[in-house]
């Protein structure tokens, strides 16, 4: 065996090992950003969940109720899709979803208690369909 063909064979192996950490770098910078979306957008999510929170106190205790849950439950949301979008894991990703269907529903329903109109575009929670 020539030299040549063996010198070629331990440059091809130093090159792929030294390969490795530049892809390792590159695989860390996609699932760091990817970390950094995920917490810019759970950090919005808290954010605005919390100053929705804020309520002058109406002297309505249920009205007040209301007016706090309702960010509550969309800051669930918020974060729940979050998740769709960044998590990896099913099992969390199953448990996402239900919460944003659950959520919803019990926006409507505390929303419809108070007679307050429904946001466009969700269904009352009888107008929902069961799971199957």
């Amino acid at each position: 065996m020539s030299l040549r063909p063996c010198a070629l064979a331990i440059g091809i192996a130093l090159s792929a090992t030294s390969m490795a950490p530049a892809l390792a770098w590159a695989q860390n910078v996609a699932t760091g950003d990817a970390e950094a979306a995920f917490l810019a957008e759970n950090d919005e999510a808290m954010t605005t969940m919390m100053t929705g929170m804020e309520v002058k106190p109406s002297g309505d205790i249920d009205r007040d109720f209301v007016a706090m849950m309702v960010p509550h439950h969309q800051g669930a949301i918020d974060m729940a899709q979050a998740e769709l979008r960044y998590g990896r894991n099913e099992t969390l990703r199953r448990i996402a979803q239900e919460i944003i269907v659950e959520q919803q529903q019990e926006i409507a329903a505390m929303r419809l208690a108070l007679g307050q109109p429904l946001p466009p575009g969700v269904p009352a929670p009888d107008q929902l369909q069961p799971e199957r």
